[in-house]
């Protein structure tokens, strides 16, 4: 007989959240390390170095790898022999972990979970609840793994309910691409297979807690259908030239997990999950002897990688650019950004958007300046900001054609590829996409010299804050001639791949 104490469970979940906001897995970032000396897309090799060295300096600074500090996910194993020592249900044990982990005052994490979903949508400030699975197993121990899941990759998810003909590689294949790049590429994807629809994105879901291991699955060989198919996906999905960030390259996905579970006959349930290249997850067990705590890595464990923007990067002042200078920029070319921005996101948009659509003047003037998408993490200590990388740009395409139109706004900065509707509406102003690489949130907001909050501070982080920047580095992804590197980039090497395997 074990008996777990109400403490221990709520002190291990506080720091398995604190060390995974801040550490890396390291079989990830060796992975992701080699698919870095691997890489011949400069554009990718970039976008892979700037991953690299944020995650070397949260090591060191303690503060959050990505800004989206994520949705709490928790599997539970209880073991029928354990006794509690607890007057907290095993839910409010785990949610009071959450919420010292969150409100920590020496790494704050970005507040992101919002209750009434579909109605106020109201911030509940210490991003409680988290998702819960429990299951009671035999034995007298609690298993616990702790993942925080961002909405850049978990709004990528895609299920189907396949008929049990239909090939499961040909529908990855098909996805894969339609997911575009806001899941922050290199990262994993998790494949549920089987069992009922929720089944199978549970299966998903916990297949991306398994380390890092497709190098040696690959040396062994396959011994069964779900490993079969991993190697299948992993050499497929990496053949689609996608590459790191989307902009092209030999690596997509450093691994593919995969998880089945016996359906009806007349069945095939496919879920299928990335994880990012912030992936941020640990295990630990209580045994009844006190708290489980994580142990840090060795900074010796991290690759020691150089990169800056190269002496062709184009220098910009944000306080005099105009449309003329907008015009010069070429798609994929260097920008290194200086002055004055305003950031923006969901919640911001739609409230400038109802604004002007009720004929009241906004709280900010935007003509001829650019708005960078971003809820960035609360600062702390001397920092003028906490990480501030970009979110997925594409939410924001709806409102783009009013913006450029009714604003004046000259240009946009986020995170992966626009759609479309934004393409059209950036080409027909004459204004410009930039983006800045998903998960180095740490490193973009060392750019970041001053910050205040200007508009809709009742949003919290998605209010609009003014940003005064020196040199932050970002890619002309969508040029003022509609011009996409989300699109050619990938295409490219695509055609590239696929002419070697010919050859």
């Amino acid at each position: 007989m074990t008996i777990i104490a109400q403490d221990d469970l709520i002190d291990s979940v506080a720091d398995a959240l604190q060390f995974i906001s801040y550490y890396h897995p390291l079989d990830f970032i060796h992975a992701v390390h080699e698919a870095y000396l691997r890489e011949e897309s400069q554009a990718a090799k970039d976008a892979m170095a700037q991953i690299l060295i944020n995650s070397r300096m949260c090591a060191q600074g303690k503060r959050p790898l990505c800004q989206d500090t994520g949705i709490v996910t928790v599997f539970v194993e209880v073991g029928m022999d354990v006794q509690w020592d607890a007057q907290l249900s095993l839910e409010d044990m785990v949610n009071e972990g959450v919420r010292r982990a969150y409100l920590h005052p020496d790494n704050k994490l970005r507040a992101s979970i919002l209750a009434d979903p579909a109605g106020t949508r109201t911030n509940t400030k210490d991003n409680t609840p988290a998702v819960i699975h429990t299951s009671i197993v035999k034995g007298d121990r609690v298993d616990i793994q702790v993942a925080a899941k961002g909405g850049g990759s978990e709004n990528k998810s895609k299920m189907a309910m396949l008929n049990p003909s239909d090939s499961i590689v040909d529908w990855v294949l098909k996805t894969v691409p339609t997911m575009g790049a806001g899941w922050c590429p290199p990262g994993m994807l998790g494949i549920g297979i089987g069992g009922t629809a929720e089944k199978a994105a549970l299966m998903a879901k916990k297949s991306l807690m398994d380390p890092v291991d497709i190098q040696q699955l690959q040396a062994r060989g396959a011994s069964n259908t779900a490993e079969k198919l991993r190697l299948e996906l992993f050499d497929a999905v990496n053949n689609l030239g996608i590459g790191a960030q989307g902009l092209g390259g030999l690596t997509t996905v450093l691994d593919i997990k995969v998880m089945d579970y016996p359906t009806h006959a007349a069945s095939l349930p496919v879920c299928m999950i990335p994880n990012c290249a912030a992936t941020r997850h640990a295990h630990f067990v209580l045994d009844g002897s006190g708290p489980s705590l994580q142990t840090p890595p060795s900074l010796s464990d991290y690759p020691d990688i150089a990169w800056d923007a190269g002496a062709g990067a184009r220098k910009v002042n944000l306080d005099t650019i105009t449309p003329a200078d907008v015009l010069t920029w070429q798609p994929g070319e260097t920008l290194l950004l200086s002055g004055k921005m305003l950031t923006g996101r969901d919640a911001a948009h739609k409230k400038m958007i109802d604004m002007m659509d009720n004929g009241e003047p906004l709280p900010v003037d935007l003509k001829g300046r650019f708005i960078y998408y971003v809820g960035p993490v609360d600062p702390v200590r001397d920092e003028a900001v906490g990480p501030a990388g970009p979110t997925t740009a594409t939410r924001m395409d709806k409102f783009t054609g009013a913006m450029l139109e009714k604003t004046g706004l000259l240009g946009m900065i986020g995170k992966a590829e626009r759609g479309q509707l934004a393409i059209d509406a950036i080409k027909a102003h004459k204004a410009v996409y930039l983006m800045a690489v998903g998960g180095a949130a740490y490193l973009v907001s060392k750019a970041i010299k001053s910050a205040k909050v200007v508009a809709f501070a009742e949003l919290g982080m998605e209010a609009i804050y003014e940003f005064d920047v020196q040199d932050m580095p970002v890619t002309v992804a969508v040029d003022s001639g509609g011009t996409s590197v989300h699109k050619t980039g990938p295409a490219q090497w695509y055609d590239i791949i696929q002419a070697r395997q010919i050859s």
